[in-house]
């Protein structure tokens, strides 16, 4: 569905490229990890993939289609996105109103509208506190409310920044068990951005970026075994790693194997 070729970018009055020719293919439907510590180039390859910049050089492709200064607008209403910071996207007094916002945008019919809300809030599990004030809610909630808001208008790509950095290990844990039934149910490409190795478990395909480079691409399984580059990308191992690594020589171990091994 998404295709960067060859893709540069260098910020003005910056010597490095924040992104050094970078090619990735992402397919329609899959949930993609993309993984890297501080100043790797996750969120500047986020704005080219959603048109918000262009690259320096190299082309990036929306089905077949290339994304350019005539068409990002086009392209962007196919994408939502969800940022670290809850409170900076809400625009609603209640929760239901600020899920509604974007549909008021695009002029949807009341009684449309009003259909896709509560769909989207019950699909997150906060229907229930439609009349709430979304700065009141705790931070895995307001999460929730900002994930009903991004699906309500059916995007074809979600986009999910760093979303469960700001949250504790409850509220982390509730969002992405949320994703994880959103990409079961949904035809729903799911690019999620972070920089905890805990939260891919659930990728289908992973890439890893350091200092704007692809340094590893595979399953999830392929890049916990392949600990060495973690290391030297500044990306904590989760424990379950340090474990496999210590019991059976660096292959991977998701947590059940590793309590049923120990």
């Amino acid at each position: 569905m998404i295709s960067l070729k060859d893709i540069t970018y260098k910020y003005h009055n910056d010597d490095a490229y924040a992104l050094n020719h970078i090619s990735i293919d992402f397919k329609r439907g899959s949930f993609v990890s993309i993984l890297g510590h501080n100043g790797s180039g996750k969120s500047t390859l986020v704005k080219i993939i959603m048109g918000i910049l262009l690259p320096t050089s190299g082309a990036i492709f929306i089905d077949g289609k290339p994304v350019d200064r005539d068409n990002p607008l086009e392209l962007q209403r196919r994408f939502s996105i969800v940022f670290q910071n809850p409170d900076n996207q809400f625009v609603g007094a209640t929760v239901l109103d600020d899920v509604a916002f974007g549909l008021e945008n695009l002029g949807v019919p009341h009684e449309t509208m009003v259909e896709k809300v509560e769909a989207a809030l019950k699909e997150v599990g906060m229907w229930e506190f439609r009349n709430h004030e979304p700065h009141r809610l705790s931070g895995g909630q307001k999460q929730r409310v900002a994930i009903a808001g991004a699906l309500v208008t059916n995007p074809e790509v979600l986009i999910m920044d760093e979303a469960t950095s700001m949250l504790d290990p409850d509220g982390r844990k509730e969002v992405l068990s949320i994703l994880k039934k959103i990409h079961a149910k949904r035809d729903t490409t799911i690019l999620y951005i972070t920089h905890d190795l805990r939260e891919i478990e659930d990728s289908d395909y992973v890439f890893i970026l350091r200092k704007g480079h692809v340094v590893n691409e595979g399953t999830v399984r392929d890049v916990y075994e392949d600990t060495e580059t973690l290391v030297s990308s500044n990306l904590e191992l989760p424990y379950n790693i340090k474990l496999s690594k210590a019991l059976c020589d660096g292959a991977y171990m998701s947590y059940e194997e590793v309590v049923e091994r120990l």
